[in-house]
């Protein structure tokens, strides 16, 4: 978009705080339609992968940087201090939960209290994590007006969750509508000139608020909805019956349905967390949400109880679990990114070796991983199928090799779509 449709107060420069998953695609894009970008992130780390283009991208993005670190107006730093040239801020950083299932506001509580130390007069403000009903409030608008600033006059600020799907090229960050709740009309018009830079489509609601509980219900139904795919699965198995060929029967209804697959488990940043985020509010409400609540414990127990299926699998065709050597096929969350924040594969590898099993894993895009007792453990470089007694499917990538595991002994496949091996109808859900 053309810096001169940007209105009477123009918008001319952005400064992205948190260059992850959201904020890298976000700044990308941004550029490309026209601003200057200041991208900042407080790992030197994460800045130098940017800089040589080692980072997870889908391949328009991954043009996108290639131009955007050859031509002028797009720079990286570490240096917070110089939000203060930005004429707009988004934040964009992670909101994790903590292993008891917990918002941990550390980051965004930080990356706010950053924001507000450098504001300055006209500056648009944009929040874009994912976050509690009233983040927004809490975290900018009441300690910029501590500060003296009046929103809606003198700052402008907003909540734009944001609607991004790693991997993703089908649904690009063009094409997806965003949802925008300013504190004032005049906040969420100055908001809606950075967003539509991203997306022609916005779609406005009256207040912060309203946008971010409208997040927190999108992943909420996806959860649920999961929740039901994988406990179908296992209605379908002990009904002999295929749970895909059912799904794909169910989805020919043009009304009324929405086809959810089951898999191995949910894993990333969306479904695994944010959910919790409306359940941690609620606990101190006398409101309750019992079905999201229901579904986000089924969520949790589904990497033990596909560990548990292989454990019974091996049962049957006469081998303990202990000592016997298995392999995790994919340890990412999901196919085709190189992912592994809240992956149901750490969990099940942890699962099988508390009981016993020799546990390794074979990850095209994840030469390495750290499980949850600080462990280091290495893909498989040249995987034959004879090395294992047992291979359990977790994350197929696309336009990589897998015929090797036909040679295994026992294929246990988690998704559901993986065709070689004998052994089908495991139940649980990748998403």
């Amino acid at each position: 978009m053309p810096n001169s449709v940007l209105g009477k107060q123009s918008i001319t420069s952005v400064a992205i705080i948190g260059l992850g998953y959201v904020g890298l695609p976000t700044a990308l894009a941004l550029h490309a339609g026209g601003l200057r970008v200041l991208g900042i992130d407080r790992s030197h780390q994460r800045l130098a992968a940017i800089q040589v283009g080692d980072v997870d991208l889908i391949a328009a993005d991954a043009n996108r940087l290639e131009a955007s670190l050859q031509t002028g107006g797009f720079e990286l730093t570490s240096d917070l201090s110089r939000l203060t040239e930005a004429d707009a801020v988004m934040v964009c950083v992670p909101t994790p939960i903590d292993r008891y299932q917990t918002p941990d506001l550390g980051p965004l509580q930080g990356a706010c209290d950053t924001v507000v130390r450098y504001a300055r007069k006209g500056q648009t403000i944009i929040l874009t994590s994912t976050s509690f009903v009233g983040t927004t409030a809490k975290l900018l608008v009441d300690p910029l007006t501590a500060k003296g600033f009046t929103p809606g006059e003198d700052v402008f600020v907003a909540s734009s969750p944001e609607r991004i799907d790693p991997g993703n090229v089908t649904h690009t960050q063009r094409d997806t509508p965003r949802v925008l709740g300013g504190v004032t009309e005049r906040c969420a018009a100055m908001a809606t000139r950075v967003v539509q830079v991203l997306t022609p489509i916005v779609h406005n609601v009256r207040s912060p608020e309203a946008a971010e509980l409208t997040k927190l219900y999108e992943n909420s139904f996806r959860a649920v909805n999961i929740a039901l795919a994988n406990e179908f699965a296992d209605i379908c198995a002990g009904l002999s019956l295929d749970p895909m060929e059912i799904t794909a029967a169910a989805a020919t209804k043009p009304y009324g349905y929405m086809a959810f697959y089951p898999g191995p488990g949910v894993g990333g940043h969306c479904i695994p967390c944010d959910p919790h985020y409306l359940l941690w509010q609620l606990r101190a409400t006398p409101t309750a949400a019992p079905l999201v609540a229901q579904a986000m414990d089924a969520i949790a127990q589904r990497p033990k109880q596909v560990a548990d299926h292989v454990v019974n699998t091996l049962s049957r065709t006469g081998k303990a679990i202990a000592g016997t050597r298995v392999v995790v096929v994919g340890v990412a969350y999901k196919p085709g990114v190189q992912d592994v924040r809240s992956s149901s594969a750490l969990d099940i590898i942890g699962h099988l070796l508390d009981q016993g099993a020799q546990v390794d894993y074979f990850d095209p895009l994840i030469p390495q991983v750290t499980l949850y007792d600080d462990s280091s453990v290495k893909s498989a470089v040249r995987p034959r199928g004879t090395d294992w007694d047992a291979v359990l499917i977790h994350t197929v990538h696309p336009g990589h090799d897998y015929q090797w595991i036909s040679d295994c002994p026992l294929v246990i496949d988690a998704t559901h779509r993986f065709d070689s091996g004998p052994e089908k109808g495991l139940q649980a859900c990748a998403a």
